[in-house]
């Protein structure tokens, strides 16, 4: 998430490939770029005082981020931000905050979509192995509400853990694509008061329909788990809304 504008002094004293990609990008999201032109390797050079390897790596970077595209007579050019590469930790970082904000909310809306069906899936295929992998995980999650950096790992990996018994390779992927997001939002609702008392016992009701093999009931189940993380999210974005009218 965004740190604050850098200056160009401040990137030129680091002289590294992703220090400029991270500033250029900012530069493109604020406006400053215009008519979809973006920096060649040699303007890159001059701008930030780096050498042309560091601009050419510089480049390749924001490509594999899908944020520009570099044409063969090196013309470079900013591509539409809807097809940036969203699920990428690098472009997260260097969002505004209220970007990252719109992205967790599209995130829950995947979510919403893709995890109850996934968790009425596995209902029907989990094995005695996923279900003690799952029971483990939930004593973990138990004891581990007082920490919640620890807890979200244990978290992410017990939906991973049901995604995995739906037995679906491509929905398996994406989840595992999103993972960076889903860390990030999973911070947020674990800031509540509460909040990690509140996803064991949510946990614990989608490990029980699992246990009983009820599809309706785990999708039921995940449904309110993730109704519930939606709330937490609201009220954040209110928060964030609030503190920036008030700057």
């Amino acid at each position: 998430m965004q740190r604050g504008q850098e200056s160009s002094d401040a990137v030129k004293v680091r002289t590294l490939p992703v220090q400029v990609a991270a500033h250029l990008t900012r530069r493109i999201v604020s406006g400053e770029i215009e008519d979809g032109r973006a920096p060649s390797e040699l303007e890159i050079s001059r701008e930030f005082g780096v050498s042309r390897v560091v601009a050419r790596e510089t480049l390749k970077i924001l490509a594999s981020l899908d944020i520009v595209d570099v044409a063969q007579g090196r013309r470079v050019t900013v591509r539409p931000c809807a097809e940036w590469d969203y699920l990428s930790p690098l472009l997260i970082e260097w969002l505004p905050t209220e970007i990252v904000g719109e992205l967790l909310q599209e995130l829950h809306q995947m979510r919403v979509l893709l995890e109850p069906e996934l968790a009425a899936m596995a209902a029907a295929s989990v094995t005695d192995e996923t279900l003690a992998r799952l029971r483990e995980g939930l004593d973990r999650m138990a004891a581990l509400e007082g920490d919640p950096n620890a807890y979200l790992e244990v978290d992410h990996e017990f939906h991973m853990e049901i995604c995995r018994a739906a037995d679906n390779r491509i929905l398996d992927r994406i989840m595992y694509s999103a993972r960076w997001l889903g860390t990030a939002s999973r911070r947020i609702t674990n800031e509540a008061p509460a909040a990690l008392r509140k996803a064991t016992a949510d946990h614990t009701e989608i490990y029980e329909a699992l246990v009983a093999r009820d599809p309706s009931g785990a999708r039921a189940a995940m449904r309110k788990h993730l109704a519930n993380n939606s709330t937490l999210l609201a009220e954040k974005e209110q928060q964030t809304k609030r503190a920036a009218r008030r700057r």
